[in-house]
């Protein structure tokens, strides 16, 4: 398989394996929505780590495969390409990329719909496919956009320029940089930690912090608002005060 779900501890990694560079051709794209869906359903996956291996995140789209398409082919395929990548966007659990050597086009995408990015010292990002006269067509232009403001992701878009991992914290393209050899490792611990916090609360930050950056803020804080109180008919709700009340703060196991 050029992509899997492994599970360990409640943590999924989905793991690109597609030497040399991780292109993301038509097939990739494909099994990376099935295994987006398939971390949304399990319930042993409390939190999914993104991850390329230890050379290379993911180089970008299999340019020779797009090669051969025409106008036609494209308008058929392009929403399936986005599709894939809302799909991991869109799974309602804490996401974090763990990123190594080249996150390129359609990898540096892929790292866009992650919650969080670590990023190694050695990593390099960008959105190059004004360089092949085209642009981001995997969510580049969008998700982009709103992490690191307009301006900044007009010029990464309208160069196609690279960034080293230094610069790319600057931008705040990605949340931290760590040695190469703890990328993945520091990525666990993350995900670990929230794999044990309460589900439900989590899923609630999430979509309301996405929700509201969609829409204007009167219509977020309805959706804040109303994940708040529905929180008040969970059982984690109810052990977390529990606990705050009799044992202080940070002390709750949750279910």
């Amino acid at each position: 398989m050029t992509v899997t779900l492994e599970v360990s501890d409640n943590v999924g990694t989905i793991r690109l394996d597609r030497p040399p560079m991780n292109a993301l051709d038509v097939a990739v794209q494909g099994r990376l929505r099935e295994l987006a869906e398939e971390a949304t359903r399990r319930e042993d996956v409390r939190a999914v780590i993104l991850y390329g291996g230890e050379k290379v995140f993911a180089a970008g789209a299999d340019i020779k495969e797009m090669q051969e398409m025409d106008h036609t082919a494209m308008v058929l395929r392009s929403k399936a390409l986005q599709d894939s990548f809302t799909a991991v966007a869109r799974i309602p659990k804490p996401v974090v990329a763990a990123v190594t050597g080249y996150a390129l086009g359609g990898g540096c995408e892929l790292a866009l719909c992650a919650d969080y990015r670590i990023a190694a010292e050695n990593a390099k990002l960008g959105q190059p496919e004004i360089l092949l006269g085209l642009i981001p067509g995997a969510g580049g232009t969008q998700r982009l956009a709103r992490l690191i403001g307009p301006s900044r992701a007009k010029d990464l878009i309208f160069t196609g320029r690279m960034v080293k991992a230094e610069e790319a914290l600057t931008l705040g393209l990605v949340d931290r940089v760590v040695p190469a050899a703890e990328v993945y490792e520091q990525a666990h611990a993350w995900a670990a930690q929230l794999a044990k916090g309460p589900a439900l609360a989590l899923r609630a930050a999430k979509e309301s912090v996405d929700a509201g950056l969609e829409t204007d803020i009167d219509t977020g804080l309805t959706v804040e608002r109303n994940w708040f109180a529905g929180l008040f008919a969970t059982e984690d709700r109810e052990r977390g005060m529990r606990s705050f009340v009799e044992e202080g703060p940070g002390k709750a196991t949750f279910r």
